[in-house]
């Protein structure tokens, strides 16, 4: 058994392109009936749960608000706190959502909840949102999967960033998350090369004809395993390696050398991983790709939960603002300036929020009851703030919105029907939000 495995390590790292004619049709039959125009969504998933307070639905005139101030946007009439400075004047292309009640509180649960749409329970495995969105969409032409997962950290729950019933052609490629350098400094002086997709590269050693005879090879032995045992895992199997091989053979990989870009503008997004993950979310959808997440775990990207600020909460959300700020302004301005805003939907969440009070160890403890998100760019209607909080920031007093209503809306956002189904394992269709919920109108351009 653990020859054959080397084998197909050895064969997907000598793929050749030339030999896949019999299994184009399988992709082929697989895209009908798909979305096919140019739009994407970047995902800034923020694990842990961010200090609302803090970030979006600051309090300075009460006792809650703690620390930090309140500064004006570029929207006037509407504040956000003094460690998002670059990231207020981008206010115009931003719609803040101050009022998710959500009914989570435990970080493995609110995940799920946040990243599929639907609560845990049951037979069911829900595809996490990144996998519903790029099932909608045709294959990309750049040979690029259509959801790309940079710096994700799955420890909160694993479940919640899998493809679920759609199946491992879904599943996202993932980028950066091996390089991690847990707990420690990750700044990259240097601007390396820590954001790369292993074993894309055919080996010097292998030749073109070794490569395509392992393909042949490979091909044939699949050919006959499919016929003894048919059905969605040989299926699965089968897709996942063509869809190695057009990678290894697409120009489009370049998307992945940041070196391509000028330093002036890489010094902009930040010298550290989640900056520069930002910047290649932006080299994706200008690719094609409809969805790419960047995780912003720690201070700089690092293998940590850094937004679960039980302690010192003020030191941690200055630390992880300082990152963000820059990050994520830049984003907005580059799609902008490139004419990518007006396709490009950008999130940014976490699982829940924080608690306006400040429990004894100067931190703020999880809170689902009144949180906020925010959406930016394309379907959105920027320059507003939807919902609010009261005074203490305890509970919502306007315009609750729930998880199912925040999926249907980012759905709204791209073009995609929300109503649209899926046939679950257990031969049960499943909406892409849960049913008996609109998008916010809102919040949605047209």
């Amino acid at each position: 058994m653990q020859h054959r495995r080397d084998f197909l390590k050895l064969a997907a790292a000598g793929f050749s392109a030339t030999s896949l004619s019999g299994w184009l049709p399988l992709l082929a039959d697989q895209t009908a009936g798909k979305l096919d125009h140019p739009k994407s969504c970047i995902l800034l998933w923020m694990p842990g749960g961010p200090s609302q307070v803090d970030t979006f639905d600051p309090k300075p005139d009460h006792e809650n608000g703690g620390e930090f101030e309140a500064i004006q946007t570029s929207v006037p009439g509407i504040q956000i706190a003094e460690h998002l400075p670059k990231v207020a004047q981008q206010m115009e292309h931003l719609a803040i959502i101050r009022s998710m009640k959500t009914k989570e509180g435990d970080h493995g649960r609110a995940t799920y909840h946040l990243r599929t749409g639907y609560r845990p329970s049951g037979p069911i495995s829900y595809p996490t949102l990144g996998s519903l969105v790029g099932n909608e969409f045709e294959l990309n032409r750049a040979s690029i999967p259509n959801y790309v997962s940079i710096l994700s950290n799955p420890v909160l729950n694993p479940g919640a960033f899998g493809p679920g019933f759609l199946g491992p052609q879904h599943a996202p490629l993932l980028v950066g998350g091996e390089n991690r350098i847990a707990g420690g400094d990750d700044e990259m002086p240097e601007f390396g090369a820590p954001l790369e997709v292993q074993n894309v590269e055919r080996r010097d050693t292998v030749s073109d004809r070794q490569s395509r005879s392992r393909l042949e090879l490979l091909e044939f032995v699949e050919a006959r395993f499919s016929l003894q045992r048919p059905g969605l895992p040989t299926e699965s199997h089968r897709t996942a390696y063509q869809q190695a091989v057009q990678m290894m053979n697409s120009k489009a990989m370049s998307a992945f050398n940041l070196d391509e870009e000028p330093t002036e503008l890489r010094e902009a997004y930040g010298r550290n991983r989640f900056g520069q993950g930002c910047l290649l979310a932006r080299r994706l959808v200008e690719r094609g790709v409809p969805f790419v997440e960047v995780a912003l775990g720690g201070p700089n990207g690092e293998n940590q939960i850094g937004w679960d600020t039980h302690v010192e909460n003020f030191t941690a959300v200055s630390a992880l603002c300082g990152t963000l700020d820059p990050a994520w302004s830049t984003l907005i301005q580059d799609l902008n300036d490139r004419g990518l805003l007006e396709s490009t939907t950008i999130v940014w969440m976490g699982e829940f929020g924080r608690t306006p009070g400040i429990n004894p160890q100067t931190g703020r403890d999880h809170f689902p009851n009144a949180w906020s998100t925010v959406l930016a760019g394309g379907g959105i209607r920027g320059g507003q703030v939807f919902g609010a909080t009261s005074d203490s920031g305890m509970e919502v007093t306007d315009q609750p919105v729930a998880v199912n209503q925040l999926i249907a809306t980012i759905m709204a956002a791209m073009g995609i029907d929300h109503t649209n189904q899926n046939m679950s394992s257990v031969g049960r269709p499943i909406r892409l939000a849960e049913p008996d919920v609109e998008p916010i109108k809102e919040l949605i351009v047209g």
